[in-house]
């Protein structure tokens, strides 16, 4: 993770590549890929599958700052903060695209977008990874990776006819881990809940 950090991450183009460098004129053969030109798609370019994995990686580590830091990197509305971004990254800022050149003078530009599969993966990494809201069969429970300056968050799920309300409060700015686990105002030592269809709100309260 060291390694992709320091060779694969382009903080300041909001690209996080595939490999690099592309190849180009070199004697080996990698296969179809380099068939592209350096720096598009998987040649060099950000490949929006395996930068959300990083994503993913990070907060299953325990990094949540690395997470959501690169979470936001990628975050298409990102690329399009200014005039200049906009007509560098050319593409709708409302869906991810599924690469990202990362060389050259198209650097920073987006790819093929709405096809792509990255965007359930984006979502899994924000929802699931990162605010940590695990659900398994029909088990809920709530394993964070976030930036240890975020005092709380709040996340509405709505389970059949039933609403759980859950506020995840992070007095002690950690980044990971649960200390309590309250559901309607009583503790649960499991820190989980088994989700019920009865119509009602419930409410739950995480401290981490």
């Amino acid at each position: 993770m060291e390694s992709l950090e320091n060779h694969l991450v382009d903080k300041q183009n909001g690209v996080i590549k595939l490999l690099d460098p592309a190849f180009d004129k070199s004697k080996l053969e990698p296969g179809y890929i380099k068939a592209y030109l350096p720096g598009v798609r998987e040649n060099g370019g950000q490949y929006t599958h395996g930068a959300i994995w990083a994503i993913i990686a990070w907060a299953m580590l325990g990094f949540g700052d690395k997470a959501a830091e690169y979470f936001k990197i990628i975050n298409p509305i990102e690329h399009t903060k200014t005039k200049e971004a906009v007509n560098r990254y050319k593409v709708e800022p409302y869906v991810i695209a599924a690469d990202v050149y990362g060389v050259g003078n198209l650097i920073g530009r987006g790819g093929w977008t709405w096809y792509t599969g990255s965007s359930s993966w984006m979502y899994k990494a924000g929802i699931e990874y990162i605010l940590g809201l695990k659900i398994k069969n029909e088990i809920l429970s709530i394993k964070p990776a976030i930036p240890n300056d975020w005092k709380e968050y709040s996340i509405r799920y709505e389970y059949k006819s039933s609403v759980y309300n859950i506020k995840v409060k992070n007095p002690n700015g950690k980044s990971t881990e649960v200390e309590k686990f309250i559901v309607n105002g009583i503790e649960i030592e499991e820190k989980q809940v088994k989700l019920i269809d009865n119509g009602k709100i419930n409410e739950i309260e995480v401290i981490m």
